[in-house]
């Protein structure tokens, strides 16, 4: 029996040490990183934003991006309409921007969109580099200026901040803004820092053009961001974070939108983790790449929630150990409880990064529910492939 429960607790152990430890080393190198010094303002971006039945957001959008502080003659807002069968084509080109409609039923979801509008950025050879925002987001005038002084100290591909427009909207909304300040802030500073990639986000990123000949842009999973990230690993670019600017978008409050959106997401990673893992490792071995080391560590790294339910089921195997054998219980009970600090330490920190103040450390005393809420999210059968998530309509 005792033996028993010693495999098993080896079993429970590692995954909690390793992913433990790893937030926890990030959450010790979190500190903001330098800002580059100011850049020329020579380049030219085209911005843009894929967008399917987004008529009660694209305004909006165009509207932040009309506010970059840019020359005027540099960047160019681009809305990719693809597969609408609204008005959003219309408002997008009333409001300023310069319109792609694209139709294709059976090749459908943002990579195509973001493929298509990449190819024919690179026929018109206008732009030095893309910048892709989400149709319900926001972006802080700086934003170019970040990419930009980037990219003229070598960067071919950076991130900025990807943050949530409406934190104040639930309980729900805050622990998501928490959890993206852990996810997003903590982790890519450090990398940062650390010389690795902090990878793509979805919104909010810059790729050059000579970047997109070298490693072309196909990523068509239901996480085409992490895809393309993971991409210009293997091919031994990075993804430099710019901590000084963002681009927020909306967050959904309805328990059904949220649970299916999440579906999506988490489906897509582990879809990820089982086709490229074994990759990015080999790569990471054959080349002594830090960079592909690292992700290949953040594929292994699951999702926040089980990571806490793993340390949660070590420490309760320590527990049993300990009534069972005080001699090998106690050593286990140590790691279990080093793990749920380092958790507890991670996600401090992303609330305090997430300037949320008393509300957002209030609203973490519901994360045990929206832990079960996820498990048992995740246990129900539902459809794959690509659904788009439904917008509310903003304040």
């Amino acid at each position: 029996m005792t033996l028993l429960l010693a495999v098993l607790l080896f079993a429970v152990a590692i995954p909690a040490v390793f992913s433990c430890g790893y937030l926890l080393l990030f959450t010790v190198l979190s500190a903001p990183n330098p800002v580059p010094p100011t850049s020329s303002k020579r380049l030219r971006f085209d911005v843009i934003v894929p967008a399917h039945n987004e008529s009660a957001v694209i305004e909006r959008t165009v509207a932040s991006l009309l506010k970059l502080d840019w020359p005027r003659d540099r960047f160019r807002p681009i809305v990719v309409a693809d597969n609408c069968s609204d008005d959003t084509a219309a408002l997008a080109r009333a409001a300023g921007a310069t319109v792609l409609e694209r139709f294709n039923t059976e090749l459908r979801g943002k990579g195509y969109a973001l493929d298509h509008a990449f190819s024919a950025s690179r026929r018109e050879g206008w732009a030095d580099a893309v910048v892709i925002i989400d149709a319900d987001a926001e972006v802080s005038p700086n934003t170019l200026e970040a990419f930009a002084c980037r990219i003229e100290r070598g960067a071919q591909a950076v991130q900025v901040h990807y943050g949530i427009l409406n934190p104040m909207a639930s309980w729900r909304t805050r622990l998501l803004t928490i959890a993206k300040a852990s996810f997003h802030i903590v982790r890519s500073r450090a990398r940062e820092r650390l010389g690795l990639s902090c990878g793509i986000r979805g919104n909010g990123w810059c790729v050059t053009h000579r970047l997109l000949v070298e490693v072309p842009y196909k990523a068509f999973s239901l996480t085409e961001d992490l895809e393309y990230g993971i991409t210009l690993g293997l091919a031994g670019h990075r993804v430099h974070y710019a901590d000084e600017a963002h681009s927020d978008a909306d967050m959904v409050t309805s328990s059904a939108t949220a649970g299916k959106q999440r579906q999506r997401w988490e489906d897509g990673r582990f879809a990820l983790i089982r086709e490229k893992t074994g990759t990015v490792l080999k790569a990471a071995i054959a080349r002594r790449s830090k960079v592909c080391l690292d992700l290949a560590c953040d594929l292994l790294v699951l999702p926040l929630s089980y990571v806490a339910l793993n340390a949660v089921a070590l420490t309760v195997l320590a527990i049993v150990g300990l009534w069972l054998a005080p001699a090998l219980g106690t050593v286990w009970l140590w790691l279990g409880l080093g793990c749920t600090v380092s958790i507890v330490l991670y996600v401090l920190r992303g609330w305090q990064l997430s300037g949320l103040g008393r509300q957002g450390l209030i609203d973490l005393a519901r994360a045990p529910f929206f832990i079960a809420w996820k498990v048992v999210l995740m246990l129900r059968r539902r459809d794959s492939g690509w659904v788009r998530t439904d917008r509310e309509t903003p304040p």
